[in-house]
Formats: C-alpha cells, sequence, structure tokens
C-alpha cells in the first residue's frame, strides 16, 4: 500500500499538472484567433504536443513503440485522440465565448461523471472499483458548484482584440 505521503505528492503533481489547462484553452484560443480559424490552432497545438513529448520521450530513455501489437487493439482503443482532438477544438471555440471559468467547470464536472461511470462498470479494461456514496456526493456537490458558477457567471461580452487584431485591424469571430 502506497504511504499518504507519496499519495500526496503524486496528488500535488496531478494538480500543478491540471492547473495548466486553463492557460492551455486561453493560449489555444489566441493561437485559434491569429490562424483565422479554431481548427487550425487545434492542429498547431497537438503538433506542438508532438515537439515537446519526443525530446521527453528521448531523454527518458522509453523503449520504441511497438506499432505490430496496434492490430489487436479494440477499436476503443484509438479514441484517445479524437476524444483529445475535441477537447482541444471545444475549448477553443468555447472559452472565448462563456469564459475559462465556466468552461473548465463543465469540463471538470463532465470528467467526474463519466469517471464514475468508468469506474463502475470498469469500461476501458480499468478495474471496477465501488461508487460509494461519498464518492457520488462529491461529485454532487461538484456539480451543484457548476451549477452556481454558471447561475453567477456574468454575460458574454466581446473577446479583447489580441495585439494583431489591433495592428491589421482584422477581427474574427
Amino acid at each position: 500500500m502506497k504511504s499518504s505521503l507519496t499519495v500526496m505528492a503524486l496528488a500535488a503533481v496531478a494538480l500543478v499538472a491540471v492547473a495548466l489547462v486553463p492557460f492551455q484553452a486561453g493560449s489555444n484560443a489566441e493561437l485559434g484567433r491569429a490562424l483565422g480559424h479554431p481548427l487550425w490552432a487545434t492542429l498547431v497545438s497537438l503538433v506542438v504536443s508532438i515537439l515537446v513529448v519526443i525530446p521527453i520521450a528521448l531523454a527518458m530513455q522509453a523503449a520504441p513503440p511497438v506499432f505490430g501489437a496496434t492490430r489487436h487493439l479494440p477499436a476503443w482503443a484509438w479514441l484517445g485522440g479524437v476524444a483529445g482532438a475535441i477537447y482541444v477544438s471545444s475549448a477553443l471555440i468555447l472559452v472565448p465565448r462563456v469564459g475559462a471559468t465556466s468552461f473548465m467547470v463543465c469540463v471538470i464536472a463532465g470528467q467526474l461523471i463519466v469517471s464514475l461511470l468508468l469506474d463502475y462498470f470498469g469500461w476501458m479494461n480499468l478495474p471496477v472499483r465501488e461508487v460509494s456514496l461519498g464518492r457520488v456526493s462529491g461529485v454532487v456537490l461538484v456539480m451543484v458548484g457548476m451549477m452556481t458558477v454558471l447561475w453567477f457567471s456574468p454575460t458574454a461580452t466581446p473577446a479583447q482584440q489580441s495585439a494583431g487584431q489591433i495592428v491589421t485591424g482584422k477581427v474574427s469571430s
């Protein structure tokens, strides 16, 4: 069994990692405005991700991928890339319209709901985990928090122009 110190250290790493997600949404939204369409920003963002991961994999001396094994994968194993593209595209389109806080609280609530289902049913070869009253109550509290954030969020205002838009006079929607 892992020590509570190890669990806390891993939780701290996870907290720092996910704290970067709103920055990703904001920077990608700006990139989308500069490139003229959110989908181009999705493509550029994913290419940049590849360029960052390759040197990390090399530095960590990761074994080369075994591509032959992929032919035995179930179709759902490829959904990670699809989900990533949908998430990045959705963030690019929605964050400028609803704001980073409203978007992120909905992302977190949605992730928790689906995570409970993944745990309960053991979908995607994950171990089955009990869905207890405490875990469901925690998710319900997050849902209440989501509704509170959405209820008290100000109405949308036009997005600020980027420096490039101000210089060129070009404004995209």
